[in-house]
């Protein structure tokens, strides 16, 4: 009689206030440090992720370094100097040639994002160890984005239609070029466990894109935006809502289903992602931010009454004695600049505290991996010391954790 493989849930250890220390420390060490801090901020978030993530008993080990990221992003910048430079060219020519070279540009840096986005995996994983074991990956960071760019092509081409296919090729590509030790993953994926969720979800995408486009112009939306119907506007509100719904199920079905094809020799992960859960995260964020919008709200009238009581002189708040006040007080100019940097802050903070914890804790409490005594043969391999870091990912805004 064969026996059943043991299944054994993953843990997630972690506890947000925990979190909230390290981006709280991180962040109030931003403008001292010019921005260099978020090098030490990314290894203590990884570390705090790894750390509390355990499977079978043993917990994953982050041994990246924060120095290994600085470098790699200082070598990124001298790709984008150039780049700084053809901007500055480009400003100086006709509107025709403007518009060409920045589309250019874009088509581009868009490229270069995929070739950012494995090349950060390939760090992730060869500074990841389980049980004192190393992961890695191979295969090549060129023929991934020239792979992901030209799907994408297709992919805008057949309005979507193509993405099945797009999503289970970069998945294949992904895991098959995976290895934990001298063991290399596989992946038993396909467009089909994708195609119909997706096309049924894309039929009602389609509908309620066309119900959207619909009032918008009967609301004379188009025409003049300032002249519509205010009420055109909350009938858009609830077709957007909609969408979102709907991309947050096919996403959540899509991780369940391709992540639950990833196999590892005789280990197996299955991975189930509530849609509801995830609903729930998005929901979290919004009031968290509006929350932590208002109190700086708040705290900003305070502060500028205190540095430019003019403005507030009168019955009403007066804007043009602000900008007066901020041409000629360093004080109310320095008020203003930190009341930005403290937006862009809280955004950050809050996405990372709420979406960032959020889905991490969903993942690894929604998967579960079989066969785990099938990896105790496993051997390590040497470091892969090549890379010096994720810097051309870090430029363009594209890695993860």
């Amino acid at each position: 009689m064969q026996i059943e493989p043991k299944h054994q849930s993953l843990s997630f250890t972690g506890h947000r206030w925990d979190l909230a220390v390290i981006l709280l420390r991180g962040y109030m060490l931003m403008v001292p440090s010019l921005g260099l801090n978020r090098f030490w901020l990314t290894t203590r978030k990884r570390r705090f992720y790894w750390g509390n993530t355990e499977i079978g008993g043993d917990a994953l080990e982050y041994r990246g370094d924060a120095g290994q990221l600085l470098v790699g992003f200082l070598m990124a910048l001298a790709l984008f100097l150039p780049l700084y430079g053809l901007f500055f060219f480009l400003s100086t020519q006709s509107v025709e040639t403007i518009l060409l070279g920045y589309g250019l540009v874009a088509v581009f840096v868009f490229f270069l994002q995929g070739y950012a986005q494995y090349r950060a995996r390939d760090f992730r994983l060869s500074r990841t160890l389980w049980r004192g074991i190393r992961f890695d990956q191979a295969g090549s960071a060129l023929r991934y984005a020239l792979r992901r760019f030209f799907w994408s092509l297709l992919n805008i081409v057949t309005l979507g239609l193509a993405y099945p296919f797009m999503a289970a090729s970069l998945w294949r590509y992904r895991y098959g070029n995976s290895w934990y030790g001298d063991r290399q993953f596989s992946f038993g994926g396909s467009w089909r466990q994708l195609a119909l969720p997706y096309y049924l979800i894309w039929i009602v995408m389609a509908a309620i894109a066309l119900f959207a486009l619909v009032s918008a112009t009967e609301g004379g939306l188009f025409s003049d935006a300032l002249a519509a119907d205010p009420s055109v506007y909350g009938t858009l509100i609830l077709p957007a809502l909609a969408a979102l719904v709907l991309v947050t199920l096919y996403r959540a079905i899509e991780m369940t289903r391709m992540f639950s094809a990833v196999r590892l020799g005789g280990a197996a992960l299955s991975v189930r992602m509530p849609a509801l859960g995830l609903l729930g995260q998005y929901l979290l964020f919004a009031l968290a931010l509006g929350a932590a919008y208002l109190v700086l709200a708040l705290g900003g009238f305070v502060i500028l009454g205190i540095v430019a009581p003019e403005a507030f002189a009168g019955d009403a708040f007066d804007l043009e004695l602000l900008m007066a006040s901020m041409q000629s007080s360093v004080t109310t100019l320095l008020a203003i600049v930190s009341g930005y940097l403290l937006l862009f802050a809280a955004f950050a903070f809050v996405s990372e505290l709420v979406l960032g914890y959020g889905f991490w804790r969903l993942v690894v409490r929604g998967a579960a991996v079989s066969g785990l005594d099938s990896l105790d043969t496993v051997r390590a391999r040497a470091e892969d010391k090549a890379l010096a870091g994720e810097g051309l990912a870090d430029a363009l805004n594209v890695g993860g954790y």
